[in-house]
């Protein structure tokens, strides 16, 4: 078989309560900001409610729209222990949501600030806006920031992501970086919440510094570090299927990689033009000292690129992220439940994980059985190592379901219980796009599946 069971090195655990550390941390950094405003006498000016009231109250909104904005960028920094301690899922909900926080902060910041320096004077708002721009230090960069920062909002609706390709997605969400440093000038040079007060400077510089450090540490250096001392390049190339494709990388000191089964890296091949764009594959095979498998699904744009890579092509890597591995497997009956491309991670968990004979069951939903990846590598683990393998074929249900249009008279608890009796007890391992997988979860949930025997990883950006 081209995939063996020979589990690499695996990094220590994140404690659990490191989770709840950062939760905390994240918290009291709103608070912090609140106490600087408060200190700085923002609540007698709130107080007075005159038209300084309104610039107070600007004032905050815009220091809270500042803070969830730097917690953004520490959110996505790919720092390994947040990696670890909440998984790409969980941080991914969360800089969605404090940036659109974040973001309608700012656009309240804006509007009360300018109401509250035209009310004294009886300026118009539009003439008082263009006042603020062109004679306070920094606004000018501030405006160019909030541009940006609305580019990267907009597309980043689900509606206009459906409509971007990855890679031009994500070359515009990167400057979001930008606008938050265009927006630092005008907090340094005009904000009375950061000139006026010696422990606020040494906060936002300290938020500031924490940052960019992280970025540079974890976006940009450490990436590189891997790179240039795994040397990793690809092997050889095979075709899977219809549009489906495995690529076998070779490297050094492979086994000092701190890889699981189940996780994925940002990849760049570099190939020609468009190297410079990462994309997310998953290990199909456990990480092995001498080698690893990835498989991607040909659906246009840089995936397509991937069965023409030739053997010898040097490979950048970011990663490994993700928390779909057997690091919380504690033994016993374990089921898997992929959709489409999502059997990838799967498979190599299916490898890896020391479940014994017939404990393990695949469910694979595809559209046909043309879809069905790595059928014989499957029929090897159903033979040698009693994986039961269920397909499930066929159109969507009309209804939000896991199931497919033909068993769409089952409940999807009723299917779930049935396919597996006593899901309770087991591990479960979801795969699949986001809709697909929330309905597995919610159905595993209501047959008594604790939150903690659920693993999950979404196909999404």
């Amino acid at each position: 078989m081209p995939v063996l069971r020979t589990p690499a090195p695996t990094p220590r655990p994140t404690p659990r309560w490191w989770a709840d550390v950062g939760a905390f941390v994240a918290g009291l950094s709103l608070v912090v900001v609140t106490a600087l405003w408060v200190g700085n006498g923002g609540v007698e000016q709130l107080a007075a409610g005159d038209w300084g009231a309104v610039a107070a109250a600007g004032r905050l909104l815009g220091l809270w729209a500042a803070d969830l904005m730097l917690l953004q960028v520490l959110l996505l920094a790919r720092i390994p222990a947040v990696e670890r301690a909440f998984g790409q899922d969980r941080l991914a909900l969360w800089h969605r949501w404090t940036g659109f926080t974040s973001f309608h902060l700012m656009l309240a910041h804006i509007v009360l600030i300018t109401l509250g320096y035209a009310g004294p004077v009886h300026a118009g708002v539009l003439a008082q806006f263009w006042d603020l721009l062109v004679t306070y230090p920094g606004m000018l960069l501030a405006a160019a920031a909030t541009a940006l920062l609305v580019m990267v909002v907009v597309t980043s609706v689900k509606a206009a992501r459906r409509r971007l390709r990855y890679e031009s997605w994500h070359l515009l969400h990167l400057y979001a970086y930008l606008g938050v440093g265009l927006a630092l000038p005008h907090q340094l040079w005009t904000g009375a919440d950061f000139v006026g007060s010696a422990p606020a400077r040494a906060y936002w510089w300290t938020l500031y510094g924490l940052c960019a450090g992280a970025v540079l540490a974890y976006r940009v250096a450490l990436p590189a570090w891997r790179s240039w001392r795994h040397r990793i390049e690809v092997s050889h190339v095979v075709p899977e299927g219809p549009g489906l494709t495995s690529v076998y990388l070779r490297g050094r000191h492979l086994d000092r990689l701190g890889v699981r089964a189940g996780q994925f890296f940002q990849w760049r091949f570099l190939d020609g033009p468009g190297w410079t764009r990462a994309h997310p594959y998953s290990l199909s095979g456990p990480p092995r000292p001498d080698g690893m498998r990835i498989t991607v699904k040909d659906l246009g744009d840089g995936s397509a690129r991937v069965a023409a890579l030739r053997p010898g092509v040097r490979v950048l890597i970011e990663g490994p992220y993700g928390r779909l591995t057997g690091q919380d497997y504690t033994g016993g009956p374990v089921t898997m439940f992929a959709c489409g491309i999502g059997v990838t991670p799967l498979l190599a968990l299916l490898w890896e994980l020391p479940y014994a004979d017939g404990e393990a069951t695949l469910v694979y939903r595809a559209r046909d059985a043309a879809d069905l990846a790595f059928r014989s590598e499957l029929e090897w683990l159903a033979a040698h190592r009693g994986v039961r393998l269920v397909f499930l074929l066929g159109p969507r249900a009309v209804r939000d379901s896991w199931l497919p249009a033909q068993y769409a008279d089952h409940t999807d608890v009723a299917a779930l219980q049935q396919i597996a009796p006593g899901i309770a007890r087991h591990h479960l391992y979801v795969c699949g796009p986001p809709p697909w997988a929330d309905a597995v979860r919610a159905a595993a949930r209501t047959a008594g599946v604790p939150a903690e025997r659920i693993h999950t990883e979404q196909f999404a950006w």
